[in-house]
């Protein structure tokens, strides 16, 4: 097992370990749509070898986009622009998630409302969020749904649900930012109901023959807040909906110092492993092939991802392979490169 090596995850083979994370692009017209930037921007790195592209932060609502240009995936007029993309990554040879996402109280669209598990601003800079009502809830939780069945029209190997760096879902599981009083805050088991009604919904849509990834920040940085323990309780709660793929982050739920460094979020991706039995992928500004190569091959992480590094190098994959000794394939046309 290394860096190079292929894995399966029910029908979605990967030919390497390496994941491109999700990153915001805010290229997408005020509607959402797919634009030329992500055919060229994500089709780039499928060309540079990447196993596994996971779109951007993609909307289940307009208020729940993070940015007035975020992609959404509220209509079924977003699955053309969606499927270009995938098109094109898959012709190049990788395999393409889609994040669905809602930004909650961190919705930074003027003119969208916010909402929150309860009404407490993310800082002095955001609005004081709406609380969610119980029917509110349960028509998000159709949004994330309807979403899933766009994704799966659109061609998506897989999606992934976002439930981390304060967005809702996380702003439900933490007990830093839900204060609600009924069945969906509280005690862990409580807090963990909307994001389990979530995946519920989702595997209506989604079959299980296709992997679903969850991605979660697994520590809030505050004493009295969630940590990868708490994250791993959280998930084994959610087994039934057979999650693939734990996706480990961390922080960004409430304002928090963090100190990062190389590789820096991969023991919470241990941790979750090891608790909840379910593979991950783990991360945090890994940027030589060599720390990359060490943690799969320490059985540390299943799969790596990486962003910044993929921003600076989308040939990132090609170079690891020639610093590792992998037969890594070139594409045919830069092969005088090599």
């Amino acid at each position: 097992m290394d860096l190079f090596s292929g894995i399966t995850f029910k029908d979605m083979a990967l030919k390497n370990r390496i994941v491109m994370a999700p990153m915001c692009q805010y290229s997408a017209g005020d509607q959402g749509y797919a634009e030329d930037w992500h055919r060229i921007h994500y089709s780039t790195r499928a060309i540079g070898g990447v196993g596994l592209i996971l779109l951007e932060a993609t909307a289940v609502e307009p208020r729940g986009r993070i940015s007035a240009r975020d992609l959404g995936i509220w209509s079924d007029d977003h699955v053309p622009g969606l499927q270009s993309v995938v098109n094109l990554c898959h012709e190049y040879g990788s395999k393409v998630g889609i994040q669905l996402a809602h930004a909650g109280r961190k919705c930074d669209v003027e003119t969208e409302s916010i909402v929150a598990p309860s009404a407490i601003a993310f800082n002095e800079k955001y609005p004081v969020p709406e609380a969610l009502s119980i029917a509110e809830i349960q028509g998000i939780v159709e949004a994330f749904a309807k979403g899933a069945r766009r994704a799966l029209a659109a061609g998506f190997d897989t999606i992934e649900i976002h439930a981390a760096h304060g967005y809702l879902i996380n702003e439900f599981l933490s007990p830093l930012t839900n204060q609600r009083q009924d069945q969906y805050g509280g005690n862990l088991e409580n807090r963990t109901r909307f994001l389990g009604e979530v995946l519920a919904a989702v595997r209506q849509e989604w079959p299980l023959h296709k992997p679903l990834i969850v991605r979660v920040s697994a520590e809030d940085y505050v004493p009295q807040g969630n940590h990868p323990e708490d994250l791993a309780e959280t998930l084994k709660l959610l087994k039934q909906y057979e999650i693939d793929l734990i996706n480990v982050s961390s922080g960004a739920v409430v304002p928090a110092k963090i100190e990062a460094f190389s590789g820096y979020q991969i023991p919470f991706a241990e941790v979750i492993r090891t608790m909840t039995g379910i593979p991950t992928i783990g991360g945090g500004l890994i940027d030589g092939p060599e720390m990359a190569q060490e943690v799969i091959k320490n059985g540390r992480s299943d799969l790596i991802y990486l962003g910044r590094e993929l921003l600076r190098n989308p040939y990132w994959t090609i170079r690891a392979g020639h610093m590792l000794g992998a037969e890594v394939p070139w594409p045919y046309q830069y092969e005088r490169g090599k």
